[in-house]
């Protein structure tokens, strides 16, 4: 009885620890760096949403305001709320124009 007991906290421990060694192998492999492709595709993103969010700040806000001022992100937030509703701006040209204004 002694001895099953034994064998069943060994096995106990090493099916732990294989959980655990699967646990750690997960997080690592989470915190790599990110690869060039990644780089790439989040510099384009970026690019693109600048580029897009110019264009819908001069086709909705270039009708009434001149180029943007640089206005702290937070402020900046608050006024784009607020003219949503003057300009109907989608959310989607919201989100653009906000990530434009706050590069």
């Amino acid at each position: 009885m002694k001895r099953i007991s034994i064998v069943c906290l060994l096995a106990l421990s090493v099916l732990f620890g294989v959980a655990a060694a699967k646990e750690r192998a997960s997080t690592d492999a989470s915190a790599l760096p990110p690869t060039k492709d990644m780089v790439t595709t989040v510099a384009k993103e970026r690019d693109f949403a600048r580029v897009e969010g110019e264009q819908r700040f001069r086709t909705n806000c270039g009708r009434c305001h001149q180029a943007p001022h640089k206005f702290s992100p937070r402020m900046m937030g608050t006024i784009i709320r607020h003219m949503r509703v003057r300009a109907m701006l989608t959310d989607d040209d919201m989100k653009l124009i906000l990530a434009y204004m706050t590069e």
